[in-house]
């Protein structure tokens, strides 16, 4: 068995890793930073692993690896960054690169493993969201939009494997805040209480492999989603940027 990880080199993608190895399987993890790729590699026991240094916020790099790796049994779309502050003042190239990060990677990589899955029958998505995803985010509103359409094209897929029968599963993992990386390259401090990526990544992996399609990790982000539902939109709206306002830019 094997399984793809993006954005494996730290954080929730590094900590995935780890628990399929524990498992038995075999891995490809991909990221941009080889050194740390290296490192979580040299961290794990199994003997099939291989790492991909590469940038996917390019396009061909997504269709090249895909020509590169072939028949996995698991894609995990993890790779991804956000971007804090006014949305007028905050810099344009860096958003678009959250785009093409965010959001075309993860529908090239599952268009075109999905499509591989579906001629064999057998396979499982995980594509790594946000409890953001479900409601919109000021001061972070391009992060917020990315995560978004990574739940509802997730949804959307689940769909149609429904309508078709098919044994190809895709779950969606949407997390509240995490202690990783992702503050440092947003450039922001969280206020709030934060998960361990371990537990994140665990409880993760425990609820794909049980073919759980929305995972929500922690008590609280669970109750948050359930609010983020029944408040009006107005509403949920102005909460969260209450809750973005008591992070304090670096």
């Amino acid at each position: 068995m094997k399984a793809l990880i993006t954005g494996a080199s730290s954080g929730i993608g590094r900590d995935m890793a780890r628990q399929l190895d524990k498992k038995g399987y075999d891995l490809v993890l991909v990221s941009r930073d080889e050194k740390k790729l290296q490192e979580v590699k040299n961290s794990l026991a199994g003997k099939n692993i291989e790492v991909i240094p590469m940038d996917l916020s390019n396009e061909e790099n997504c269709k090249n690896l895909h020509s590169m790796v072939g028949n996995v049994d698991i894609l995990i779309n993890d790779a991804g960054f956000g971007v804090f502050g006014n949305f007028t003042k905050t810099n344009l190239e860096k958003e678009l690169d959250l785009i093409k990060t965010n959001i075309t990677a993860v529908h090239i990589l599952t268009k075109l493993y999905l499509k591989d899955m579906k001629e064999k029958n057998s396979g499982h998505i995980l594509n790594v969201s946000s409890i953001a995803g479900f409601m919109p985010g000021p001061l972070m509103a391009s992060y917020y939009a990315s995560k978004a359409y990574v739940l509802r094209l997730s949804e959307a897929i689940r769909e149609e494997l429904k309508k078709e029968k098919s044994k190809v599963k895709i779950s969606v993992l949407c997390p509240g805040p995490v202690n990783t990386n992702f503050n440092k390259v947003a450039g922001v401090e969280f206020n709030l209480y934060s998960l361990s990526s371990q537990k994140v990544a665990k409880y993760a992996i425990d609820k794909m492999l049980k073919n759980k399609f929305i995972i929500v990790p922690g008590l609280g982000i669970k109750l948050l989603r359930i609010l983020a539902k029944i408040s009006p939109n107005n509403i949920t709206t102005k909460f969260v940027y209450l809750m973005q306002k008591r992070k304090t830019t670096q």
